[in-house]
């Protein structure tokens, strides 16, 4: 993917549980299955460049979270997944969200976050502490631990960032991409549903800056 002759890591990462199946996984089959489409399918929907460039992203999306699972789980032993879920704790007010806020911020998957939740709280990185203004509801809070494992994992990751996304490119790609993806986002979250769709892609944090 970048000029290495390591072949990229076979392991697919599922955002919501690190365990093996999930979002690279759908891009491998997304693309498969787009590439297997007619000619009348691509004719009455993308042309054949637009179909090319989307089957691309796809294909960078999920070699982008191999890669980046493999050197957190190799150099730090937790996932992506896991990853995400602190990052989103250590920057929310007072280390800790409710269950569905944090459900709603986290950027990989919603998926399957109260199991990350639970292996988080078993591995002593999350704490789990009752809501006082709701007998039914708690929060995930990051502990001593969770902030230090984050400490730790954050140069490993923005690393792993910096070699598989931003070295490919120079300086004028690097903007020029930064640019058509806001231009994609920005189109999302005007067109998104008001309501928790709308709030959702209008107000998560952005992992990547692991601050």
């Amino acid at each position: 993917m970048h000029g290495s002759p390591r072949e990229a890591p076979l392991a697919h990462t599922d955002a919501a549980s690190g365990n093996g199946d999930g979002d690279a996984r759908t891009g491998d089959i997304a693309t498969a299955l787009l590439s297997r489409a007619t000619g009348d399918m691509m004719g009455s929907h993308l042309s054949e460049g637009e179909l090319r460039v989307w089957r691309t992203y796809l294909q960078a999306h999920a070699l982008l979270l191999r890669w980046l699972e493999a050197d957190l789980v190799g150099q730090t032993g937790i996932s992506l997944a896991h990853y995400d879920v602190l990052v989103q704790l250590a920057l929310a007010d007072d280390h800790r969200l409710r269950m569905h806020e944090l459900a709603d911020r986290v950027l990989l998957s919603r998926s399957g976050i109260t199991r990350v939740v639970d292996r988080l709280e078993a591995d002593g990185l999350v704490e789990r502490k009752a809501c006082p203004s709701d007998a039914r509801g708690a929060f995930a809070v990051l502990s001593d631990a969770g902030l230090t494992q984050l400490r730790q994992a954050t140069p490993v990751h923005l690393a792993g960032v910096h070699r598989h996304f931003v070295e490919p490119l120079d300086d004028a790609q690097l903007q020029l991409l930064g640019e058509l993806l806001e231009r994609v986002v920005a189109a999302l979250v005007s067109s998104a549903p008001v309501g928790v769709g709308r709030q959702r892609a209008e107000s998560v944090p952005d992992p990547v800056a692991g601050n």
